[in-house]
């Protein structure tokens, strides 16, 4: 009991120095660090940026609810399984020296993908404790954005797969564009438009900058990595200029997948309420099974080379 206190009361404290000696174990070169650092690297950060809010707020999504965390780790796989998708037509990228175990390989894919929706919100969290402002602006009718949001969503959804060494960015805002005039009908103070109908674009500014650290912490940690992705992007002046594995203009993606990140999240919470949980449930492992399967044959073996 003593011992569990103390972990509930310093975890992040543990999660920083995990988060150390996975860099040490990297740079002194163990295979072990160098084929699952990104896991190490984000799950520390993530727990480690939940204890700060805790610390500066007295509460977080972790200590305040466990199972949410959980069930937000669990479909943030499924979130990012649906890009991997997409990859499968656009070839975008590839990813080199994962595990040649299937089972091994399956549970790194989950586990890895599962820090994307907690890293952006932990992001998102420590930026709501630490900055105050309000980022306040002209209330402005959201109504009237509904029908252009989900006609430029659908846009965005149907050209990369038609047309995808001309359109593959559009990918990365197609969720937000469709979802947020969903949400702004069945249940408007989870969209992001009932904040510009109000007048505050607090949330969308905290989001959009948690998607941009959040993406220079994805690249840099990718780039240290054994286990990792690199990109084969159409347009070669895109690859000219890059940092760490991205091409530079890459980087204005990260801050509009935060808003999906939001959007996507607030619609999978209003589904629990409202659709079986047995009936979610077959469908998560069904496409998750799916897409494990997919990414070996073409994002691993046909781009990316073969198994470490």
């Amino acid at each position: 009991m003593k011992i569990r206190k103390i972990l509930k009361k310093n975890y992040g404290l543990l999660a920083l120095g995990i988060f150390l000696l996975a860099w040490g174990g990297l740079g002194a070169g163990c295979p072990f660090l160098q084929t699952w650092f990104y896991l190490f690297a984000w799950w520390s950060y993530i727990f480690f940026a939940d204890w700060l809010v805790l610390r500066l707020r007295g509460s977080s999504r972790l200590s305040s609810s466990p199972r949410e965390f959980l069930q937000l780790s669990l479909w943030s796989a499924f979130f990012w399984f649906v890009f991997e998708w997409f990859n499968l037509f656009l070839k975008n990228w590839s990813y080199l020296k994962v595990p040649s175990n299937l089972l091994v390989r399956w549970s790194g894919y989950v586990l890895a993908f599962a820090t994307v929706l907690p890293g952006i919100f932990e992001s998102y969290d420590l930026l709501e404790a630490l900055i105050q402002r309000s980022f306040e602006v002209k209330p402005r009718s959201s109504q009237a954005l509904a029908l252009p949001s989900t006609l430029l969503g659908i846009l965005c959804l149907a050209l990369p797969l038609a047309y995808p060494r001309l359109f593959f960015p559009l990918v990365w805002a197609f969720i937000f564009l469709l979802l947020e005039p969903a949400l702004y009908l069945v249940a408007p103070e989870k969209s992001l438009l009932w904040d510009l109908q109000n007048g505050s674009l607090r949330r969308p500014t905290l989001l959009l900058l948690s998607g941009l650290i959040c993406g220079l912490f994805w690249e840099s940690w990718n780039y240290w990595a054994g286990a990792k992705w690199v990109y084969h992007l159409p347009w070669a002046w895109l690859m000219r200029i890059k940092l760490f594995e991205m091409p530079l203009p890459g980087y204005l993606g990260f801050p509009p997948f935060a808003l999906e990140c939001w959007s996507f999240w607030q619609a999978i919470t209003l589904l629990q309420k409202r659709l079986p949980t047995w009936l979610l449930l077959f469908f998560y492992v069904s496409f998750v099974i799916f897409m494990c399967h997919e990414v070996d044959l073409a994002t691993v073996r046909s781009l990316g080379g073969p198994f470490y």
